[in-house]
């Protein structure tokens, strides 16, 4: 006898409250009954205000108090989306897949191709392929990029938790998880090393392609402007192809080696460090020495260590944010229901090599410095 539907509709909602959220065709292989008949059921119950829906997962409109905190189920999937040929984010998945390994959880990679917009559908795919959760890392090349996911991932009905992204205060997005490295800090690393070594004219050449690119162009800006030890400073693209925000000045896109003369810099900070590998040789191609005539900090940590000359470089904490998140993801999926947004920030360290040294052309390091040194080698 087929069951009554204010019946099978009991159940439905007895089903998603008792766990906070449930997939369609979880539910539909329960109640025995087709995908349609529980999505139609799900439906007229989101209409009463009982329910929630989003991409193939049913929510509970209960308070966070009232649903029962549930175990994760061993081999439950969490989608990550990163970009495409983003060497910076290998270390952030190995932390988020041994957090996630570690939960009993599943990863399932997604890589975004380089054009605006990509992510929104392997997320979709991802959550109909049953994805119980979300970690993401859009590229958002520029700030109109991320403006235009901010809308869709407000509505995503899955725990989702943003890596080395938070939107920006006041957007629509601004209430998602995230976990990022505190990019301020690192450019404060950067130039506290560098004036603590005495050198008072700096330039800082960054790239404008990514948030984290423009978190440090504002940092350097600000700090530049605001240093009291700092005589004089320059901001510049360290490559043609590095910025997406212009249009840019012929002072922000000059030859790098002719605006160190201009401005009589004695140290740069450099980001990205695979940009700043090649800016090392650039720079000796025209005659600069590294360090002798000019000490360099390098940004990201990601190669910075296996050039020639090995470059002191800013190292945010990549592992640590993809297993931050991870752990942030599993803990949403185990509370359900809706508790309050976490924004996470983990610092970056220093770490000092051989591209550095005092503007008085000695040898030493500023207190900062031998501190970052000591943690680099143990």
């Amino acid at each position: 006898m087929r069951e009554p539907v204010d019946r099978r509709r009991q159940r439905i909602l007895a089903a998603v409250q008792s766990r906070g959220a449930a997939r369609v065709r979880d539910l539909a292989d329960e109640l025995q009954v087709s995908v349609v008949t529980v999505r139609r059921d799900v439906e007229e119950l989101t209409r009463e205000g009982r329910l929630r829906r989003g991409h193939g997962v049913v929510r509970s409109t209960l308070p966070a108090q009232e649903i029962p905190a549930r175990d994760l189920a061993h081999g439950d999937r969490v989608a990550v989306v990163v970009p495409e040929r983003h060497s910076y984010l290998t270390e952030t998945l190995h932390g988020a897949r041994s957090a996630l390994e570690e939960a009993g959880m599943r990863m399932a990679l997604h890589i975004a191709p380089q054009v605006a917009g990509a992510e929104r559908p392997l997320v979709e795919r991802a959550l109909a392929d049953g994805a119980r959760g979300l970690l993401l890392a859009p590229r958002w090349h520029t700030l109109a990029a991320e403006l235009a996911d901010h809308g869709w991932l407000a509505e995503l009905e899955v725990p989702t938790v943003l890596m080395e992204r938070r939107p920006r205060q006041g957007s629509v997005a601004h209430t998602l998880d995230s976990v990022c490295s505190d990019h301020w800090y690192g450019a404060h690393l950067a130039v506290e090393h560098l004036v603590g070594l005495g050198h008072r004219r700096i330039v800082f050449a960054t790239r404008e392609d990514s948030p984290t690119a423009r978190t440090l162009r504002a940092a350097f800006t600000s700090i530049g402007e605001t240093h009291p030890l700092l005589e004089e400073w320059a901001w510049t693209l360290i490559s043609a192809q590095a910025g997406r925000e212009g249009p840019y000045t012929a002072d922000e896109t000059v030859d790098l080696p002719r605006l160190l003369r201009r401005v009589r810099a004695t140290a740069v900070v450099l980001h990205s460090d695979v940009d700043a590998l090649m800016v090392v040789q650039r720079l000796a191609d025209d005659g600069v020495r590294v360090p002798e005539d000019c000490s360099v900090v390098a940004y990201d940590d990601v190669v910075a260590a296996l050039g020639t000359s090995p470059l002191t470089a800013v190292s945010p904490p990549k592992a640590e944010v993809g297993r931050a998140a991870a752990e942030l993801l599993t803990r949403r999926l185990r509370e359900g229901g809706q508790q309050p947004a976490r924004r996470v920030e983990l610092l970056p360290r220093l770490m000092v090599r051989g591209s550095t040294r005092r503007a008085d052309g000695t040898h030493g390091t500023d207190e900062g410095g031998a501190s970052a040194q000591r943690a680099s080698d143990e």
